[in-house]
């Protein structure tokens, strides 16, 4: 079966770059799915989709966060990337990688791989 993996940071300080890994085993980015997701879920907030990559290496990003956003894959290593610019406190979040055939979704019932998040906090 195929499983996710998000990369544990932990504490990022404000003005800094987050950049996280997804490791998908199990299968292949370029067979497992059509679209490989991050979404976040800050404290209160619904969960917020930020962008995805396609099999194939194209990228969409949410708008108010494609300035700061960057997303890729690593073939060789089935990896999927995430790299967030300029952090502030507003970026602390649950961040999840996901894959499925869907573009911009925000319910993790319409993916059919989600991973089990890791806790990203954002401070000096």
């Amino acid at each position: 079966q195929v499983q996710l993996q998000e990369s544990d940071p932990g504490l990022v300080k404000p003005s800094e770059t987050l950049s996280l890994t997804c490791t998908v085993s199990g299968g292949h980015i370029t067979t497992a799915a059509y679209y490989w997701s991050w979404i976040r879920q800050a404290p209160g907030k619904d969960l917020e989709w930020m962008g995805a990559i396609t099999y194939a290496g194209d990228t969409y990003y949410s708008p108010s966060l494609k300035s700061r956003t960057s997303i890729s894959r690593d073939l060789s290593d089935n990896h999927i990337t995430l790299d967030l610019s300029s952090v502030t406190p507003a970026d602390t979040a649950v961040y999840y990688c996901a894959g499925g055939p869907r573009l911009a979704r925000t319910s993790r019932s319409e993916y059919t791989y989600w991973g089990q998040g890791t806790q990203v906090t954002v401070g000096s």
